[in-house]
């Protein structure tokens, strides 16, 4: 395979509307996507979102990965067709684990009905009490064993049906002060505090073979003491903490590189290029389709001078590879 073809393995791209125009078409198969992200702009019934995944498909001349966030409450991108779950906290406070695992195989089945190998779920913050809004009722609770315990159970029920299931936002939003979306936001709580607290629901998810963790754009400086640094930037917590200490082997996954929290840090491209730097394997571009190719460009040009490695590259083409091939997609 070609350097461009490697490069766009790792990126998972947002797309407009309800169907792939000629133009998107074009430039999915130029930037060598590895895969597609959903949202509502993109659903309208089951069928038309069959059909549209498809046109990806045809489009890349090969089997994409397709990814949605589909958590419950109000976090849910398809509306019609699917059954729909309440959210974490509520589901947190009223029922167990085994009820939630029957839930992450509801939803495996339905979601690998309409084209969907990846649920970027579960979300497995602890909730702290004065946080920002932006995780509430994302979260099972605040009870960090609990939260462990339903997160577990959801990954295991989901990925019993063949879906890849993901933690995040690792190494824990639930302190969060801010939204993320709008603003870089700072979690100052210490290594104790995050190691007692907010990282025992990913322990327990690893333990459950999660295929994917999700980064988060927050800054931890008494973990990461380079400042205005998020977990997404660095490689103190993504290899560090989550490969080496925790001894994830799966996909580390990015959020959205195009978030609030990066815009004022570097231009879009070198974001890319530095959160693939701290570890990720797959990054996420949801929406614009100019920062999708600056991405795709910026990757290629770091893989080309030196800067990324080649052989790191390789490393995560094989981890992509097997992710792939436990959703039962050829390599």
């Amino acid at each position: 395979m070609t350097l461009e073809v490697l490069v766009g393995s790792q990126l998972v791209v947002g797309l407009p509307g309800t169907r792939l125009s000629a133009e998107v078409a074009e430039h999915l198969r130029a930037i060598h996507a590895g895969g597609v992200i959903a949202f509502e702009r993109n659903f309208e019934t089951p069928e038309q979102f069959q059909s549209l995944v498809a046109s990806v498909h045809a489009a890349l001349g090969r089997v994409g990965l397709v990814m949605v966030d589909h958590e419950g409450g109000r976090v849910i991108r398809f509306r019609v067709g699917l059954t729909q779950f309440p959210d974490a906290l509520t589901v947190g406070g009223t029922h167990d684990a085994a009820w939630v695992e029957g839930q992450g195989e509801t939803e495996a089945k339905e979601l690998r009905a309409l084209g969907v190998q990846v649920n970027l779920a579960p979300c497995v913050d602890v909730l702290v009490a004065g946080s920002d809004p932006i995780i509430g009722t994302r979260a099972y609770g605040s009870d960090a064993q609990r939260v462990a315990a339903l997160g577990s159970a959801r990954i295991l029920g989901g990925q019993r049906q063949g879906m890849a299931m993901c933690a995040k936002h690792f190494p824990g939003l639930g302190a969060v002060p801010k939204d993320p979306h709008k603003h870089l936001p700072t979690v100052t709580l210490d290594w104790d505090a995050m190691r007692r607290v907010h990282l025992v629901p990913f322990v327990e998810a690893i333990k459950a073979d999660v295929a994917l963790v999700m980064s988060s754009h927050v800054c931890y400086p008494q973990l990461e003491p380079i400042p205005n640094t998020p977990a997404t930037f660095s490689s103190r917590l993504m290899r560090g903490l989550l490969r080496d200490e925790l001894g994830f082997q799966g996909v580390a996954v990015s959020d959205d590189l195009e978030m609030g929290a990066l815009r004022d840090l570097c231009p879009i491209g070198e974001a890319a290029v530095r959160a693939v730097e701290a570890g990720h394997d797959l990054v996420l571009l949801c929406a614009d389709l100019g920062a999708q190719r600056a991405a795709f460009e910026a990757l290629c040009r770091a893989y080309q001078d030196g800067r990324l490695s080649s052989q790191e590259l390789e490393q995560r083409v094989e981890r992509i590879a097997r992710l792939r091939a436990r959703v039962g997609l050829t390599p």
